[in-house]
């Protein structure tokens, strides 16, 4: 519903949960009343219960209330309870942020109090800077999904999609679907006991594809552009004949799948030698002998074979190079388990031998490991520093068991090469090549051609045609925090595009991706955001009047949601948009806001807190604390009754990179003894949800120094902590040590000039 012309503000506050015994209830409403101004102050034994929801939604129908503080529990608590519709609405925690938190005894009652009667404060103060946000719902919008690549990962993703009731269209290059599966004799096992290799079954997924009335096949097709935004890209594919065809699709899976390390770049371990092949080339003479005696290319019978693991892979050249690949690929032991089992079920007496440093077999991998060893299969603990191919190979390596030099001879040597992702351009080289060929480079303009043929979405963004990559190649998500996610929004990766697995891993992976498409294009047309703040319906915007041009919100946003009008003006593309803030938080003339988060809804909260003077003893101390780990950690730590100094006061932000030096600077100048910024881990093994977030905003602190020095203060005054979600006992220890820290600095000289 719209909100009425006249906003009507009311404050209700909860007694239960223990915050009556705690708390004087009768100073929070005073509070609520006198200094929050708020309309309307009600106070429930029980408020997120039946009767006290229904209190709230009667005085919305009946009294025209339109903005609400819920002074309560936390913001992450009764959030299905606390909805309504309509109404804008600010969260002041008191049971985990004060009752939870702050030690026991007559002795804290006051502090207790005060941290409480300024949480009322802040709440009352932030919700009327507050608007409810409608969003933006699209009546047009689009919810087939796109899926790239006809290999394991993206037949089974076409085909969930399709059992969820979605329209797929599937994009192949080749003639054929299956991709690497195709490849394979046998595929690992994936349903128990896990004792035997099992069928690849790539054939009759295809058959349920093809067969699938709601999902459309495109072989012999690439992707040759994509623009616009989840809901509403628009994917033009090319045939191999030449013709185009377009398609409006909701949201984008990628499952571009693999290639595997070049054996020519292992000479030596005998890459390029006569015999000595990598697990996809033993795939293809053990297809060709079906079950019968497996020859070498020469038709010789093997009689005796030798894998050798991390083959180029975890930094392993087979002379200790550290060249190669740094990583693991995953599935190569299983691999090499499964095709020594070839041999073993062909002939018992095939001499077999399997040499490792580490053996990581995933899942119930161990059950088929053991039934390898019972089968005569050798593992040994090795490491081989040489391959000599030929019609007798040599396979020199160090025995780590017996720590000794040993030779082994065989007919066949199978080297276990890694996963090389196929994931399209790397923007970063893509970047410098377009800015050279831009400056007349002849040498950059042919790259840049080669560049467009090997990407893989086309995307017609300003940031570059495909999906950024982490540092090994692979499409950007975080395993832990958002899997699938990409940093462009709506746009998922999955299967080994996106990290290193074996087939059943693909699947599983591929079935992930897929709902989080499903989620994007259900998200698009209620006008929501996307993960990870999917309930919510605001959306960013700019007072251009007083806009410089800058392009900081342009550049920095790490989703490539803002683009610029022909003034320069920055243009938000709302269905791109993650509504993380960090555009706010660049924004050096803060004229980029939220409906329901700005500058003036924390602005606000900060300068509603009472700050003692100098002579009180009682420092103000300001936590911004990241929604998605630090605020839930500081939560954690009230649930395990973990108390810390009633002299802070925590406000949760969308993200790090939303924070506007301004506030810093307000809290400052109002007398705050110092300011904590508690956000997600930066750099390679990131866990910030919005990518770049906590990275920049350890670096626009880095710059405040010179700040801090024209107000005559220390730098230690201002602190920025890497904080992951489980650590509820390392927060409280950073605040009660970071207190310390400014008890023995002495109050903030600012304290009266605010």
């Amino acid at each position: 519903m719209n909100a009425p012309a006249t906003p009507k503000y009311a404050a209700y506050v909860c007694s239960g949960c223990g915050i009556g015994d705690k708390l004087n209830i009768a100073a929070l409403e005073k509070v609520a009343t006198k200094e929050g101004k708020m309309a309307l102050v009600k106070t429930h034994e029980f408020l997120c219960n039946a009767a006290g929801v229904q209190m709230i939604r009667d005085d919305i129908a009946n009294e025209g209330v339109t903005h609400l503080c819920i002074a309560a529990c936390s913001r992450r608590a009764k959030t299905e309870a606390f909805q309504f519709a309509g109404a804008a609405m600010s969260r002041a925690n008191l049971r985990e942020g004060v009752l939870w938190v702050v030690a026991e005894g007559s002795e804290h009652d006051e502090v207790r109090q005060e941290m409480a009667e300024d949480y009322v404060r802040m709440g009352c103060a932030e919700v009327k800077k507050m608007k409810a946000p409608a969003g933006n719902v699209k009546e047009a919008s689009s919810k087939k999904i796109l899926v790239v690549g006809g290999g394991m990962s993206g037949m089974t993703a076409a085909l969930a999609a399709a059992d969820a009731g979605y329209e797929v269209v599937l994009v192949e290059k080749t003639g054929t679907l299956g991709g690497f599966a195709n490849n394979l004799y046998k595929r690992v096992p994936f349903n128990g006991p896990y004792a035997e290799p099992q069928e690849v079954g790539a054939g009759e997924t295809a058959a349920k594809v093809t067969g699938n009335s709601k999902i459309k096949v495109y072989l012999n097709s690439t992707v040759t552009e994509t623009a616009g935004a989840p809901g509403r890209f628009a994917v033009k594919i090319a045939a191999e004949s030449g013709s185009i065809s377009e398609e409006i699709c909701g949201a984008i899976v990628q499952a571009t799948g693999f290639t595997t390390y070049p054996l020519d770049k292992l000479p030596e371990l005998g890459g390029g030698q006569a015999n000595v092949v990598d697990q996809v080339g033993l795939e293809a003479i053990a297809k060709q002998a079906n079950g019968g005696a497996i020859k070498r290319a020469d038709g010789k019978e093997v009689k005796s074979v030798v894998f050798v693991q991390c083959a180029g892979q975890r930094g392993h050249g087979g002379n200790g190079s550290g060249e190669h690949l740094d990583y693991c690929s995953g599935h190569c032991c299983a691999t090499s388990i499964k095709q020594a089992m070839y041999f073993k079920d062909q002939n018992p007496d095939v001499d077999t031998v399997v040499m490792y440093q580490d053996l990581r077999v995933p899942g119930m991998g161990e059950d088929f490991y053991r039934s390898a060893q019972q089968k005569g299969v050798i593992f040994t603990k090795a490491k081989v520093n040489s391959v000599k191919g030929g019609d007798s190979c040599q396979v020199g390596f160090k025995d780590l068991i017996l720590d000794e030099d040993v030779t082994a001879d065989a007919d066949l040597v199978v080297l276990a090469t890694g996963q090389v992702p196929v994931a399209g351009v790397n923007l970063d080289e893509w970047t410098t090549t377009v800015t050279a060929a831009e400056s007349g480079d002849e040498e950059a303009k042919a790259k840049k051609s080669a560049l467009q043929k090997i990407s893989v979405l086309n995307l017609n963004y300003r940031q570059g045609p495909d999906v950024p990559q982490f540092k090994y190649g692979f499409a950007d998500s975080h395993f832990i925090c958002f899997p699938y996610e990409t940093r462009r929004t709506g746009i998922y990766a999955a299967g080994p595009t996106r990290r290193p697995m074996d087939m059943f891993q693909a699947t599983e992976d591929a079935t992930g991706a897929v709902l989080k498409a499903i989620q994007a294009v259900e998200n698009v047309e209620k006008g929501r955001a996307a993960h990870p703040r999917a309930w919510d319906l605001s959306f960013p915007s700019a007072r251009l009047e007083g806009c410089t041009q800058c392009k900081r919100c342009t550049v920095e946003c790490p989703f490539g949601a803002i683009d610029e009008d022909e003034k320069r003006f920055p243009v938000f593309n709302e269905e791109r948009c993650r509504r993380c803030g960090t555009c706010m938080g660049a924004c050096p003339v803060r004229v980029i806001s939220f409906e329901n988060y700005s500058c003036d809804t924390v602005g606000m909260q900060v300068k509603a807190v009472n700050v003692p003077d100098e002579f009180e003893e009682k420092p103000r101390i300001l936590i911004l604390a990241c929604e998605n780990d630090a605020y839930p950690a500081l939560d954690m730590a009230g649930l395990q009754r973990m108390t810390y100094s009633a002299f802070v006061r925590a406000i949760p932000v969308r993200c790090l990179g939303s924070v506007n030096t301004i506030w810093i600077t307000d809290a400052l100048n109002s007398g705050y003894d110092g300011v904590m910024m508690m956000g997600c881990k930066k750099g390679d093994d990131y866990q910030c949800h919005f990518v770049k977030g906590s990275e920049m905003a350890f670096y626009r602190m880095s710059k405040i120094g010179d700040t801090l020095k024209q107000l005559g203060l220390e730098e230690e005054r201002v602190q920025t902590q890497e904080v992951a979600i489980t650590d509820s006992a390392r927060v409280v220890k950073l605040i009660n040590e970071y207190v310390e820290q400014l008890n023995e600095m002495g109050p903030s000289p600012m304290k009266g000039f605010g």
